[in-house]
Protein backbone atom coordinates (compact mmCIF):
# COMPACT_ATOMS: atom_id res chain seq x y z
CA UNK A 1 0.00 0.00 0.00
CA UNK A 2 1.52 3.38 -0.95
CA UNK A 3 2.23 5.84 1.85
CA UNK A 4 0.25 9.06 1.54
CA UNK A 5 1.48 12.43 2.79
CA UNK A 6 -1.01 12.47 5.64
CA UNK A 7 -0.04 9.07 7.04
CA UNK A 8 2.22 8.28 9.93
CA UNK A 9 3.71 4.79 9.48
CA UNK A 10 5.70 3.04 12.22
CA UNK A 11 7.10 -0.49 12.00
CA UNK A 12 8.41 -2.34 15.04
CA UNK A 13 9.72 -5.85 15.67
CA UNK A 14 8.73 -7.35 19.02
CA UNK A 15 10.71 -10.26 20.45
CA UNK A 16 7.52 -12.12 21.32
CA UNK A 17 5.10 -14.29 19.33
CA UNK A 18 2.19 -12.70 17.52
CA UNK A 19 -0.47 -14.04 19.91
CA UNK A 20 1.07 -11.99 22.77
CA UNK A 21 1.21 -8.80 20.71
CA UNK A 22 -2.40 -9.39 19.63
CA UNK A 23 -3.43 -9.81 23.27
CA UNK A 24 -1.68 -6.55 24.18
CA UNK A 25 -3.96 -4.74 21.73
CA UNK A 26 -7.18 -6.63 22.43
CA UNK A 27 -7.20 -7.35 26.18
CA UNK A 28 -8.09 -4.14 28.06
CA UNK A 29 -6.13 -5.23 31.15
CA UNK A 30 -2.96 -5.70 29.10
CA UNK A 31 -3.69 -2.60 26.99
CA UNK A 32 -3.74 -0.41 30.12
CA UNK A 33 -0.16 -1.50 30.93
CA UNK A 34 1.34 0.21 27.87
CA UNK A 35 -1.07 2.71 26.33
CA UNK A 36 0.31 6.25 26.29
CA UNK A 37 3.70 7.91 26.03
CA UNK A 38 6.48 7.47 28.60
CA UNK A 39 5.39 8.55 32.12
CA UNK A 40 1.69 8.53 31.07
CA UNK A 41 -0.72 5.98 32.52
CA UNK A 42 -3.95 4.52 31.19
CA UNK A 43 -6.66 4.73 33.88
CA UNK A 44 -9.46 3.59 31.54
CA UNK A 45 -9.65 1.32 28.50
CA UNK A 46 -13.29 0.55 27.81
CA UNK A 47 -13.31 -1.64 24.70
CA UNK A 48 -16.12 -3.41 22.84
CA UNK A 49 -13.74 -5.36 20.60
CA UNK A 50 -15.87 -6.35 17.62
CA UNK A 51 -16.54 -4.84 14.20
CA UNK A 52 -18.83 -1.90 14.89
CA UNK A 53 -17.85 -1.85 18.56
CA UNK A 54 -16.72 1.36 20.23
CA UNK A 55 -13.84 2.13 22.52
CA UNK A 56 -13.11 4.91 24.99
CA UNK A 57 -9.49 5.08 26.14
CA UNK A 58 -7.80 7.52 28.50
CA UNK A 59 -4.16 8.58 28.82
CA UNK A 60 -3.20 10.44 31.99
CA UNK A 61 -0.22 12.79 31.93
CA UNK A 62 2.32 12.90 34.79
CA UNK A 63 0.60 16.15 35.84
CA UNK A 64 -2.75 14.33 36.12
CA UNK A 65 -4.42 15.66 32.97
CA UNK A 66 -6.62 13.12 31.18
CA UNK A 67 -6.69 12.84 27.39
CA UNK A 68 -9.57 10.73 26.06
CA UNK A 69 -9.93 9.12 22.64
CA UNK A 70 -12.77 7.21 21.07
CA UNK A 71 -13.61 5.41 17.88
CA UNK A 72 -15.19 2.43 16.19
CA UNK A 73 -13.57 -0.84 15.16
CA UNK A 74 -14.02 -1.07 11.38
CA UNK A 75 -12.13 -4.29 10.60
CA UNK A 76 -10.80 -7.14 12.73
CA UNK A 77 -8.90 -10.08 11.26
CA UNK A 78 -7.86 -12.15 14.30
CA UNK A 79 -4.11 -12.22 14.88
CA UNK A 80 -3.47 -10.16 11.72
CA UNK A 81 -5.23 -6.81 11.40
CA UNK A 82 -7.15 -4.19 13.38
CA UNK A 83 -8.62 -1.07 11.75
CA UNK A 84 -10.35 1.55 13.85
CA UNK A 85 -11.32 5.20 13.75
CA UNK A 86 -9.63 7.54 16.21
CA UNK A 87 -10.90 10.85 17.58
CA UNK A 88 -10.19 13.07 20.53
CA UNK A 89 -13.06 12.78 23.00
CA UNK A 90 -14.30 13.98 26.35
CA UNK A 91 -14.70 11.56 29.27
CA UNK A 92 -18.22 10.67 28.08
CA UNK A 93 -17.00 9.65 24.61
CA UNK A 94 -18.22 12.73 22.75
CA UNK A 95 -15.89 13.65 19.89
CA UNK A 96 -14.08 16.95 20.46
CA UNK A 97 -11.52 18.93 18.43
CA UNK A 98 -7.82 18.82 19.35
CA UNK A 99 -8.18 22.37 20.71
CA UNK A 100 -10.30 20.91 23.55
CA UNK A 101 -6.99 19.70 24.97
CA UNK A 102 -5.07 22.84 24.08
CA UNK A 103 -3.48 21.21 21.04
CA UNK A 104 -3.08 23.07 17.80
CA UNK A 105 -5.84 21.87 15.55
CA UNK A 106 -4.88 23.62 12.32
CA UNK A 107 -5.84 21.27 9.52
CA UNK A 108 -6.64 18.42 11.91
CA UNK A 109 -9.55 16.19 11.15
CA UNK A 110 -12.02 15.21 13.84
CA UNK A 111 -11.52 11.58 12.83
CA UNK A 112 -8.41 9.61 11.92
CA UNK A 113 -7.97 5.98 10.93
CA UNK A 114 -5.53 3.59 12.59
CA UNK A 115 -4.48 0.30 11.00
CA UNK A 116 -2.43 -2.27 12.91
CA UNK A 117 -0.94 -5.16 10.92
CA UNK A 118 0.78 -8.03 12.72
CA UNK A 119 3.08 -10.41 10.84
CA UNK A 120 4.24 -13.68 12.38
CA UNK A 121 8.03 -13.99 12.06
CA UNK A 122 8.25 -17.17 14.12
CA UNK A 123 9.40 -16.22 17.61
CA UNK A 124 9.09 -12.49 16.83
CA UNK A 125 6.34 -10.26 15.48
CA UNK A 126 6.48 -7.43 12.98
CA UNK A 127 3.89 -4.75 13.73
CA UNK A 128 3.08 -1.95 11.31
CA UNK A 129 0.93 0.94 12.46
CA UNK A 130 -0.55 3.38 9.97
CA UNK A 131 -2.25 6.43 11.49
CA UNK A 132 -3.94 8.31 8.65
CA UNK A 133 -5.33 11.81 8.54
CA UNK A 134 -2.62 14.00 10.05
CA UNK A 135 -1.72 17.40 8.68
CA UNK A 136 1.94 17.79 7.82
CA UNK A 137 4.26 19.28 10.40
CA UNK A 138 4.71 19.33 14.15
CA UNK A 139 1.52 17.41 14.98
CA UNK A 140 2.78 14.38 13.07
CA UNK A 141 6.21 14.60 14.72
CA UNK A 142 4.60 14.69 18.18
CA UNK A 143 2.25 11.80 17.33
CA UNK A 144 5.19 9.73 16.10
CA UNK A 145 7.08 10.36 19.35
CA UNK A 146 4.02 9.42 21.40
CA UNK A 147 3.40 6.20 19.48
CA UNK A 148 7.06 5.19 19.70
CA UNK A 149 7.15 5.79 23.46
CA UNK A 150 3.95 3.72 23.77
CA UNK A 151 5.52 0.92 21.74
CA UNK A 152 8.60 0.97 23.99
CA UNK A 153 6.21 0.39 26.89
CA UNK A 154 4.42 -2.30 24.88
CA UNK A 155 7.70 -4.16 24.33
CA UNK A 156 8.47 -4.02 28.06
CA UNK A 157 4.95 -5.20 28.96
CA UNK A 158 5.31 -8.32 26.80
CA UNK A 159 8.21 -9.69 28.84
Amino acid sequence: MPVQKNQLVITRIFNEPRNLVWKAWTDPVHFRRWWGPKRFTCPAANTDFRVGGRYLWCMRSPEGKDYWSTGIFREIVPMERIVYTDSFADEKGNIVPASYYGLLGHGMSLEFQVTIILEDLGSTTKMTLTHAGFPEGEVTVLASAGWNESFDKLAASLK
